[in-house]
């Protein structure tokens, strides 16, 4: 007896807790990221449980990429019977599964053709350098003269060409030089600076944009913006490329955020929840006069259309569709507005926004870092949220979330707002 008792308190001291893995990161890790002390260890659905097992409501969803909620079990099912298979071959083979995806994928979105790459921000890479090739062969623009267009307050990455295109200073001070990239910055929901650019050069490959500004604070353009977007592009001659990595695969309430004003961009990138958060997967949806312009050997991945990859995505879009979240997401959509907006009586609340269930909460400023603090506050009450910038609090939960859990989260909100 004495024996198994002894046993058992030697596992016991042996369980590691969160500081422990804390520590382990900062340690031997780089210190790129500044996260919450929340040290998570399981995930089913549209809860995370930490080392210590307490249980919390994720309410930033891996910035989108579980929008079918932690380890789904089809996914998961279907990461099980592919990996038993075949995982990679590279490009330099083909593979039994691909094809099938971009069938699919292609036919889902209704374009001629896809490209599967990793990251979110290998997608805008490769939508760069597509637009630039499709601008020296159909748009005859002049050799390295091809210019892109982006927004300020713009994200889609860390890469060079990423930082290089960005006006947050965090993005690109100290990591120059950026001569050459031929790319120009306008406000964003601007259409009259917009077309002041088409109009001073005609060599614009593209504009390069997302649907709603996510890092920069769930920043919603005006209605009809993306549309007069579509009509400068299509007046000049400039290639549209919409970023969907976070806003697409049913966050706000549609399959892409396009479609709440019925435009059809020239080129789409999405990622994150293109596996359901199993796997980085990422794809750049365009037509034939763009795609067929890149020949063998001109662009490609290792890892990009992987029979893993391939696979996860049909099934990832299809849970999509067949549990109806981006419908749920549609109607849980309008209760989060409501929520938002009851909290507008809390002086310290200064906007609010919202699409779907994409929200963001805007709080006064004042000492400190003001979004930082409120999100340990909810975390001691059991709902992970993440601040952007030092103001703004992300509200991104996992698509199947249902209308009693999204209103005990905005109760927990409500009485953190209450007590500072």
């Amino acid at each position: 007896m004495k024996n198994l008792l002894f046993k058992s308190l030697v596992r016991f001291s042996q369980v590691k807790n969160s500081q422990y893995f804390v520590e382990l990161e900062n340690q031997y890790g780089c210190h790129n990221y500044h996260p919450l002390p929340v040290v998570i260890a399981k995930g089913k659905g549209i809860y995370v449980w930490d080392q210590e097992g307490n249980k919390y409501m994720d309410f930033l969803a891996a910035y989108s990429a579980v929008n079918q909620g932690h380890c789904h079990e089809k996914i998961y099912q279907e990461l099980i019977k592919q990996a038993s298979q075949l995982t990679l071959t590279s490009r330099a083979f083909y593979n039994n599964k691909l094809g099938e995806a971009e069938k699919y994928i292609t036919q889902l979105f209704k374009y001629d053709k896809v490209l599967f790459m990793n990251s979110g921000v290998e997608a805008g890479e490769s939508a760069i350098k597509f637009a630039r090739r499709w601008a020296y062969n159909i748009k005859k623009v002049p050799e390295n003269q091809a210019r892109v267009l982006f927004a300020n307050g713009n994200f889609w990455g860390r890469t060079i060409a990423a930082c290089g295109s960005s006006d947050d200073p965090e993005r690109y001070q100290r990591f120059g030089p950026f001569g050459g990239l031929n790319f120009d910055l306008v406000d964003y929901n601007n259409i009259n600076a917009i077309e002041t650019k088409f109009k001073e050069n005609p060599n614009y490959a593209a504009i390069f944009f997302e649907a709603i500004q996510g890092e920069n604070g769930v920043i919603i353009p005006d209605s009809n913006y993306l549309k007069q977007v579509r009509s400068l592009c299509d007046k000049y001659n400039v290639l549209m490329i919409v970023d969907e990595i976070q806003t697409g695969l049913g966050r706000t309430g549609k399959m892409l955020a396009v479609e709440h004003e019925n435009v059809r961009p020239d080129m789409v990138l999405l990622g994150k929840a293109l596996s359901g958060g199993f796997y980085p997967i990422s794809a750049v949806l365009a037509d034939d006069q763009i795609m067929l312009q890149i020949k063998p050997g001109e662009h490609g991945s290792t890892y990009g259309g992987n029979p893993l990859a391939a696979s996860l995505c049909i099934k990832a879009l299809e849970v999509l569709k067949e549990e109806k979240m981006i419908e749920n997401a549609h109607n849980l959509g309008k209760v989060m507005e409501k929520r938002l907006n009851e909290l507008k009586k809390f002086n310290n609340v200064t906007q609010i926004r919202n699409r779907g269930l994409m929200g963001a909460i805007q709080f006064q400023d004042g000492k400190g870092d003001v979004a930082w603090n409120f999100c340990l506050q909810l975390a001691k009450q059991g709902l992970l949220c993440k601040p952007t910038h030092k103001t703004i609090m992300r509200l991104t939960p996992p698509l199947i979330i249902n209308e009693a859990e999204l209103n005990s989260a905005f109760d927990i909100i409500e009485n953190v707002l209450k007590s500072i």
